[in-house]
């Protein structure tokens, strides 16, 4: 007697040579949603964690910047006359944007692939390889939507912050849908290019380097006497994040062109969008 065993470049192929169903068959649309809806039956379950993952990081910069320092006689101002709690916001909801990217999307794909295999289960929704990769992306997307949503009002409201926003609404809500997307993508190229031995490198050469050079304590305009930093950072896609959401809330203050931030950050989400699904039809296809 010989044991089959399924591994995820059988389905996929099985998928990807099976006739699709005819007729009555449920529609891309339908099986695209089914797969939302499954996803967020899941992070239900897990809410607490998403929350937590999503709100200490902001808190803790929060605390000790605005809170703490300023109590010690070693408060931070930003440049000119504004509070560093109006450079800081636009910041934070950066990195909560780009954080859930990688942690809602890139770490899971990581094990997924790997270890639990959940993504054989995937593949095999009526739906071409692509889409069930973008679903991925857009779901990350929802999250780190949610995620800036939740930062807003931790820095507005925090005693003393001192934060002076002039929200540009529209401009606000193109730039989070255009770095939430980037941000999912991201998340799908790390988690389709990364094993499991190497997350402890996604933290050390992508989260920690993006974050303290990606303009969320400064804007970029202000790195100008270190001309050869301001220009090396251009390749983070955080500072077009950062940019793009201090035109969008602090417009006062020192800030990349909105046309130049959001176009780049298109081209970068596009990118990293083509990468992540390449990587993803490679390790479901073979």
């Amino acid at each position: 007697m010989t044991e089959s065993v399924t591994t995820a470049t059988d389905v996929g192929a099985t998928a990807r040579t099976a006739p699709r169903p005819t007729g009555h068959r449920v529609s891309y649309r339908a099986a695209f949603w089914g797969l939302i809806v499954r996803d967020a039956k899941v992070l239900s379950r897990s809410l607490t964690q998403f929350l937590l993952r999503t709100v200490i990081q902001p808190f803790l910069f929060v605390f000790v910047f605005l809170y703490v320092f300023p109590n010690i006689g070693a408060g931070i101002h930003g440049p000119g006359q504004a509070s560093f709690g109006t450079v800081l916001l636009p910041g934070l909801v950066a990195v909560a944007i780009m954080f859930q990217g990688i942690q809602a999307v890139g770490l899971p794909l990581v094990n997924e692939f790997a270890q639990t295999r959940e993504i054989e289960d995937r593949v095999m929704a009526p739906l071409p390889t692509n889409m069930v990769a973008f679903e991925k992306i857009l779901f990350g997307a929802m999250q780190s939507a949610l995620g800036a949503l939740l930062v807003f009002p931790m820095v507005l409201f925090f005693p003393n912050s001192n934060v002076h926003p002039h929200v540009n609404p529209a401009l606000l809500v193109a730039e989070i849908i255009v770095a939430c997307l980037s941000s999912g993508a991201l998340g799908l190229a790390i988690g389709t290019g990364w094993n499991p031995r190497q997350v402890p490198l996604i933290f050390s050469l992508i989260v920690i380097p993006i974050t303290f050079l990606g303009c969320i304590y400064y804007p970029w305009a202000a790195l100008h006497p270190i001309r050869w930093l301001q220009i090396v950072i251009l390749a983070n896609p955080l500072v077009y994040v950062s940019e793009g959401l201090r035109g969008a809330i602090t417009p006062n203050l020192q800030h990349m062109a909105w046309p130049v931030s959001l176009g780049v950050l298109i081209v970068i989400g596009a990118g990293l969008t083509a990468l992540g699904m390449r990587g993803f039809r490679k390790r479901v296809l073979g």
